[in-house]
């Protein structure tokens, strides 16, 4: 199936998503934890993965499927391309009432993120991208700012990941941001709007495989915490962190950080 179908397939789907998301905004649903402490979920997480499974798989039945709230088999570790999705990424914004929460759908071929959307319906921001089509917002062409210098810089991350632990030398003089949505973390980074984004704890892939694309297809380099390439469709389904931005401030920042193994104590 060529990129750009998959791309529109996406976006069909991300639209339809956030019109059946804004339907629950203000009105009572469930909501529980977990297990695991892997953080709450509620009825319009579920409501949003099952439109999302049936769109998207009735569009591409060869396709397999990782979903955060799909229990997950090794059927899909034999297909070659897989749907990476976050049906609500920010469910704690989303619950709070806040903006900062989005749908991020991607495509992942043989372990590289091919096409990506990443849709906040409450902001009316819609990031999508595909292999050698370029990324945009809402239509428009978007690029990575281009400082290379990392004091200074902007970067979108949570308060853990300056503990100083995690750096080989003074914690840098950077403008700090954060955003509750992985996701949309990366879209920010990939429009411009802030030079670099960092977490450096395992990362699900499907808070990152949409943003990676979008990421990468706006001038971006995205590589784990220690500097190696992102593979997706893993048979656990996590990343070492995640470290982006355009490829000199990159490399500065990955410079200063100290390498890690993966540790789910980190921040």
């Amino acid at each position: 199936m060529p990129v750009h179908d998959d791309l529109d397939l996406l976006t069909q789907a991300a639209l339809a998503a956030g019109k059946l998301a804004r339907s629950f905004v203000g009105q009572r649903y469930e909501i529980s934890e977990k297990p695991g402490n892997l953080g709450p979920v509620t009825d319009a997480d579920h409501a949003v993965n099952d439109q999302l499974c049936t769109l998207l798989r009735g569009a591409r039945p060869t396709y397999g499927w990782l979903s955060e709230e799909t229990e997950d088999g090794i059927k899909r570790l034999g297909e070659s391309r897989v749907f990476v999705i976050d049906p609500i990424d920010g469910t704690r914004s989303f619950i709070e009432g806040g903006s900062a929460w989005a749908h991020a759908l991607a495509i992942v071929e043989n372990g590289v993120p091919v096409a990506g959307v990443v849709y906040l319906p409450m902001k009316n921001k819609l990031y999508r991208a595909a292999a050698g089509l370029g990324a945009q917002l809402n239509g428009q062409p978007i690029r990575v700012a281009g400082r290379g210098q990392l004091q200074g810089a902007t970067m979108v991350a949570a308060k853990p990941n300056y503990d100083a632990r995690h750096w080989q030398g003074a914690v840098p003089d950077v403008t700090r941001v954060y955003r509750p949505s992985l996701a949309y973390r990366l879209s920010l980074v990939a429009e411009g709007r802030f030079d670099a984004m960092m977490t450096l704890r395992p990362s699900w892939e499907w808070d990152i495989a949409a943003g990676a694309v979008i990421l990468q297809q706006a001038g971006a380099a995205i590589t784990d915490r220690n500097g190696q390439a992102l593979r997706f469709n893993n048979p656990h389904p996590q990343v070492n962190g995640v470290v982006a931005a355009n490829p000199a401030l990159h490399a500065n920042l990955m410079g200063q950080l100290r390498p890690a193994a993966i540790d789910t104590a980190q921040g």
